[in-house]
């Protein structure tokens, strides 16, 4: 099921329609706005919305989901502590929902507070927790230090399709200068997940469902691009020269995912500073 809408541009000009929400499995929803995509599970006592994004965005969001039941939301579940994921959730606060991150988020909320962040209510430690609302259960996976140290993955019992926020954004590349991402345990993290059994996710940006295979292709992306900057370190080459090597180095097998040649180089110079500060 989609509902579809149009935004308009700042010249006022009506876009392309995009979808809203894509049902998932039976209650299960996915919500996308503006390049940013949540998920939502719907059960008999409730609603459990992800992360509600930006305060705009919430008020779509609360709108959609009052199309689809009378029930309040009950919890909202942050994937991890970054703005552009978790700023919209005042709106959900003032129904009485009860906020849940993993614990170390906290720290990052504390030290550079943002207004529009609802600080979580209820916090977990260690890798796993379950979240219970009527008869369904969300399952949250903390895969240690990564994009973070606070980020989970989300799963619910019924329909085997995670919510995986920013570790493998299907077809696209990773952001520039990747700050805040550990490069060996963000592969550690992926092949990890290229272990459970499912087929497709929900990422945290673009399409509604990517297949599995994406998360592989983003590692071997990562794995590419480490093993090809600490080569021409090791070899001597100029620092200054090793971004248009390895960019070049990289380009037969990934220069189809999106935004490749403008991104490709800043990747290539976080990844110097990370061999050679350990950062």
């Amino acid at each position: 099921r989609r509902r579809h809408t149009r935004f308009r541009n700042v010249t006022g000009v009506q876009t392309c329609a995009l979808p809203i929400f894509t049902e998932i499995g039976p209650g299960y929803y996915t919500f996308r706005y503006k390049g940013l995509r949540n998920v939502f599970l719907i059960t008999r006592s409730g609603v459990i919305v992800t992360d509600p994004i930006e305060p705009e965005a919430a008020a779509v969001l609360r709108a959609e989901i009052r199309k689809l039941t009378p029930l309040p939301v009950k919890y909202v579940v942050y994937s991890h502590q970054h703005w552009d994921h978790v700023r919209g959730g005042k709106i959900f606060a003032a129904e009485g929902a009860t906020f849940v991150s993993h614990r170390n988020c906290l720290a990052h909320f504390k030290d550079l507070p943002e207004p529009e962040i609802v600080m979580p209510t209820r916090t977990f430690a260690g890798d796993r927790y379950v979240l219970r609302l009527g008869e369904r259960k969300l399952e949250l996976r903390w895969l240690g230090i990564n994009h973070g140290d606070c980020l989970v993955v989300m799963t619910p019992d019924h329909v085997n399709v995670p919510f995986i926020v920013d570790l493998g954004t299907a077809g696209g590349m990773p952001l520039p200068f990747i700050a805040d991402y550990s490069l060996h345990n963000w592969v550690r993290s992926l092949r990890e997940l290229e272990g459970w059994s499912f087929e497709q996710y929900v990422g945290g940006h673009g399409i509604a469902l990517a297949p599995k295979s994406r998360l592989t292709e983003r590692r071997e992306y990562l794995e590419a691009l480490m093993t090809e900057t600490r080569r021409e370190l090791d070899a001597g080459t100029p620092l200054a020269q090793i971004p248009d090597v390895v960019a070049e180095r990289l380009r037969e097998r990934f220069a189809h995912l999106r935004g490749f040649s403008g991104i490709v180089r800043d990747n290539v110079r976080r990844t110097i500073t990370y061999y050679g500060m350990g950062w």
